[in-house]
């Protein structure tokens, strides 16, 4: 080919959605388009280039021999182009482009929620993409210009800045649970509790850290409940289940008007901040340093966490 037309690029664009997806119907969610429409644009584009670049089956997508080499390839050209328009942001007096972020669901309500109304009313060239979700993803090979995690958690790849203070993790529970169970007095009495237990993202259970320093422990607590996001542990814990493991941040409301209550507060964690990460590769992206320094003064090193 001689040269690129506009319709080309896009249409390479979507190529490589699709590899870095493996999936039509995610490409075509990713894109803002129907899966329909990216088989049309990539018959054409096979079309076109008179050579194969996927081999689709009803379970997943592949490249070729053929698709793999121009993936490799254009995922080059694709990063240089990317890093030439991320210099051109430090000249705009304000974002314009697109952000993709990936975060879990208690960052999305302790961190950007409070927020996102300033900031979507002070950047109004920029579009914002927020996924929710607590599964731990890989953020460049999803199309993710940033994500946040907790501390210990982000790729060690990784660019990771503090968006908060070390956060303290506590045990809690409710007046009814502790009316029928006597209070734990140390750490090995919860093994005779009912504990509410955390899925990680990973789809293991999370051993409970309890303690700092030289006595701090990690204790596989027993329980028949377990759960995937902190709100479904919450509300177990306040529908009398059990004792349940959280962000102190998360249950502030709930403890300060006594529906739920602190057991083992000696034996409360302190843990890693909650971070935004980007890919050491990226210069920059639109829109995420005003986002990170928005977050961080709403949320200030000497506030309590």
């Amino acid at each position: 080919m001689a040269g690129f037309n506009r319709s080309e690029l896009a249409d390479l664009n979507v190529f490589m959605a699709i590899i870095r997806r493996r999936s039509f119907r995610q490409a075509a969610h990713e894109l803002g388009v129907t899966t329909s429409a990216l088989s049309h644009t990539m018959r054409n584009l096979e079309t076109r280039l008179g050579v194969k670049l996927l081999n689709r089956n009803s379970r997943s997508v592949e490249p070729t021999d053929a698709g793999a080499l121009l993936a490799e390839q254009l995922s080059r050209g694709f990063e240089t182009i990317q890093g030439a328009l991320d210099q051109l942001d430090r000249y705009r007096d304000t974002p314009i482009g697109r952000l993709r972020l990936n975060v879990p669901r208690d960052a999305a309500k302790l961190l950007i929620s409070p927020v996102l109304g300033p900031f979507m009313a002070a950047y109004p060239q920029l579009q914002l993409e927020l996924m929710v979700e607590d599964r731990l993803v890989d953020i460049v090979a999803e199309g993710y210009d940033a994500g946040i995690r907790y501390g210990a958690t982000v790729p060690q790849d990784m660019i990771a800045v503090p968006l908060t203070g070390e956060l303290r993790w506590v045990m809690v529970a409710s007046a009814d649970y502790l009316a029928r169970h006597p209070a734990p007095r140390e750490p090995q009495d919860l093994l005779q509790h009912a504990c509410i237990r955390m899925r990680l993202g990973d789809n293991t259970l999370y051993r409970w850290e309890l303690g700092n320093s030289e006595n701090q422990l990690r204790l596989d607590v027993p329980g028949m409940l377990s759960a995937a996001d902190s709100q479904s542990v919450i509300d177990a814990a306040l529908a009398g289940v059990g004792i349940a493991y959280c962000l102190e941040w998360r249950v502030r409301d709930e403890v300060r008007d006594g529906r739920l209550q602190e057991v083992l507060p000696q034996w409360s964690c302190l843990g890693a901040p909650l971070c935004m990460y980007y890919s050491s590769q990226r210069q920059s992206q639109p829109g995420l340093r005003q986002l990170m320094e928005m977050i961080r003064q709403q949320n200030l090193p000497d506030r309590p966490f």
